[in-house]
């Protein structure tokens, strides 16, 4: 709130009071803008509009405290005297800057011009920064001239900034209202105001000139003499005489261009020129020939411009210049026809022989176009992904509707119902898996594999089918290329590795054996070899285990036989009645200690007979290792207790008899009835 002292007492503290309904407390206002120049205000209220009392400072009185300069040593120093203020619509009166320039204007629908150029002068008044535009006017124009765009301030931007002269130079564009104008030169007033406020104009441009106004100019007369060639001696000269070149047009700069090839006929007789177009058998272009009909070319026109419109209308033998000639046509150099260019690679004979008589300093030598055929592009084919079969997920890569794999009919029709069935057993640390038994089944047309478990009783497994029909890659092979287990992988003994588990292949099935004997060639010799030896095994099993079944029944025969006679037991047992061996386990029998020293591995163990013993202890050893033709009983029955019953044997010509002590058991001969 505002003190007011009390009439007739000093000013001091307590001699005041506020007010207290007093609310307005602004300050009157003391500048002031008027034609955008500053100018300051007496302030004739005090704050909240109260009435001043004290006397109020003049402005030159403001200004005279302002300069004055206090002395100590001489007095009050002399005061200078203040400048006149002049406003700035009194200084830059009259003061115009002035720019010449042009813009261009479109022109619709002629096809005499497509712009036109309108030269325009620009105005700038420093008095209130307003901008005029006018266009010089053109006697016969046939356009509104004058003024394009009255005084006023003209936008510059969108955010409201206005075009100051600052802002303008010689040499640039300006935009007003959506229209470009393109400043080019300024007069003398210009460029000195400028130069003085510290902006260096740029150098002046010319205007360019309107095509339009400089088509209609008249040319200059042009005086030709005229030729005294004469055309009827060439047309009787040069009749049926035609230069023939090969050429070439590239359009495979274009979207779906191609390279295709022309042949160009000059006829010398007339001086035209026939283009047309080689086809190619199965090219599925329609049969037309002739591209460019028989005509004379222009070569240079007199009148060359972008504007005529050579399509609409055909060129005048009088606005042409310089026709095609045949000093045009260079193998091995291109040249433009109607705005293609075609490069000329060769000719033919007639045309060599006459640029050679004709034609000096012309070398016409083949070029050498044919392209060889690029390499295709090497198509990138994804990783395997893991789905599906390695064929099925290539033909996915192939084509946009996947197909099936293609399969070896032939293979399939010759294999069918061709499986080679092999016994295998699991080889696993867990001691439950040892036992186990599976049928492993090859298909031979598709060299796909399935795997069956027999069922077996009490044994706590189900069985059945273990695998299906499916092709098995080989462990360690590349999964992009495959290799997969055939039939030459499956021998005795070898490993089959199926989803993380193995498989020994321990025997196969006689057909088997019978279609590797028919099929020799088409297996290595590894393969065979391994079968050839199981085979051999199991004959060699058989024979023992069919002598150890026939002593068995001979030993039974013993027991029910008293042996209180031991020559009839011995007669039971080496007698007519005497063990019956078949010849191709004798032969068996007869070669194996020499199958033995040659290294056979079909040949047993011992070097030794085992049916021959030596001595007791020899029977007692074989008994213990198992031998099926050692005798069963601590005495051998058809071992003779003494010389005498040898001889005693000998004597009832039984021929079967041992000669000697160690061919006991070892028969000499085939009895030749029961």
């Amino acid at each position: 709130m505002s003190c007011y002292p009390v009439r007739g007492l000093p000013l001091l503290p307590g001699n005041t009071y506020r007010d207290p309904t007093k609310s307005n407390f602004h300050r009157s206002q003391t500048f002031t803008y008027k034609n955008g120049i500053a100018l300051p205000i007496v302030p004739k209220a005090g704050i909240g509009g109260e009435p001043i009392h004290v006397n109020q400072l003049s402005l030159s009185d403001v200004d005279e405290l302002a300069n004055k300069r206090p002395t100590l040593t001489y007095g009050q120093a002399r005061q200078a005297p203040p400048a006149d203020f002049i406003p700035g619509h009194v200084a830059f009166d009259k003061k115009v800057l002035k720019f010449d320039g042009y813009f261009k204007e479109t022109v619709h629908e002629s096809p005499q011009e497509y712009y036109r150029v309108r030269r325009i002068i620009l105005y700038y008044y420093l008095e209130d920064d307003s901008i005029a535009i006018h266009e010089p006017e053109v006697d016969n124009a046939g356009l509104p001239q004058g003024k394009l765009i009255s005084r006023q301030r003209l936008p510059k931007n969108d955010q409201g900034d206005y075009w100051h002269w600052k802002d303008l130079n010689v040499a640039m564009d300006m935009v007003a209202y959506g229209k470009r104008f393109r400043l080019t030169g300024c007069d003398r007033f210009t460029c000195d105001f400028m130069v003085s406020h510290g902006i260096i104009p740029n150098c002046p441009e010319m205007i360019p000139p309107d095509p339009y106004i400089e088509n209609r100019q008249v040319p200059a007369r042009e005086h030709i003499t005229p030729s005294d060639f004469d055309k009827l001696k060439q047309f009787l000269t040069y009749d049926r005489k035609v230069l023939r070149f090969y050429a070439y047009w590239n359009d495979t700069d274009n979207m779906f261009g191609e390279c295709r090839r022309y042949i160009i006929h000059y006829y010398l007789a007339d001086g035209t020129v026939e283009i047309r177009e080689v086809y190619e058998k199965n090219d599925g272009r329609d049969p037309f020939p002739v591209m460019v009909g028989r005509r004379r070319l222009p070569k240079i026109l007199k009148n060359a411009d972008v504007s005529f419109p050579s399509i609409s209308m055909e060129v005048s033998d009088q606005e042409v210049k310089e026709w095609y000639g045949p000093r045009d046509f260079i193998v091995g150099q291109p040249i433009t026809l109607l705005g293609r260019q075609f490069f000329i690679y060769d000719c033919d004979e007639f045309t060599k022989s006459y640029y050679y008589q004709n034609i000096r300093g012309v070398e016409l030598q083949p070029v050498d176009v044919i392209k060889k055929p690029a390499p295709p592009d090497k198509k990138w084919i994804p990783p395997y992904n893991g789905f599906g079969s390695v064929e099925d997920s290539l033909e996915n890569c192939l084509s946009l509707i996947p197909k099936a794999p293609k399969k070896d009919l032939l293979k399939m029709l010759e294999n069918d119902k061709i499986i080679l069935r092999y016994e295998a057993k699991m080889e696993s640390r867990n001691p439950e898996d040892r036992n186990r038994r599976f049928i492993l089944s090859f298909h031979v047309a598709t060299d796909e594999i399935s795997i069956f478990e027999p069922p077996l009783r009490n044994s706590g497994r189900i069985g059945g089918k273990v695998l299906s029909k499916i092709r098995i890659p080989k462990p360690g092979s590349n999964v992009e290329k495959p290799e997969f287990y055939t039939a030459n992988d499956l021998a005795i003994c070898s490993v089959v590795e199926v989803l993380g588990c193995r498989f020994i292949i321990t025997d196969a099935d006689e057909y088997v054996y019978k279609y590797l004997e028919a099929n020799p060639a088409n297996y290595p010799h590894e393969t065979l070899n391994s079968f050839q030896k199981k085979a051999q095994d199991r004959k060699t099993q058989m024979v023992l285990e069919s002598i150890k079944s026939q002593q068995k029944e001979m030993e039974q025969k013993a027991r029910s036989v008293s042996f209180s006679d031991p020559e009839l037991a011995h007669a039971m047992i080496g007698g007519e009645d005497s063990l019956m061996v078949p010849l191709e386990c004798r032969q068996l029998l007869e070669c194996r200690p020499e199958a033995q020293s040659q290294g056979d591995p079909c040949a047993p163990q011992l070097q030794r007979d085992p049916c021959a013993p030596q001595s007791q202890g020899d029977i007692q050893a074989l008994q213990s290792q198992g031998d099926p033709c050692a005798p069963q009983l601590q005495r051998d029955p058809c071992a003779p207790q003494s010389q005498g019953d040898i001889q005693a044997l000998q004597s009832q010509g039984d021929p079967c008899a041992p000669r000697l002590q160690r061919d006991m058991c070892v028969p000499q001969c085939i009895p030749a009835g029961p």
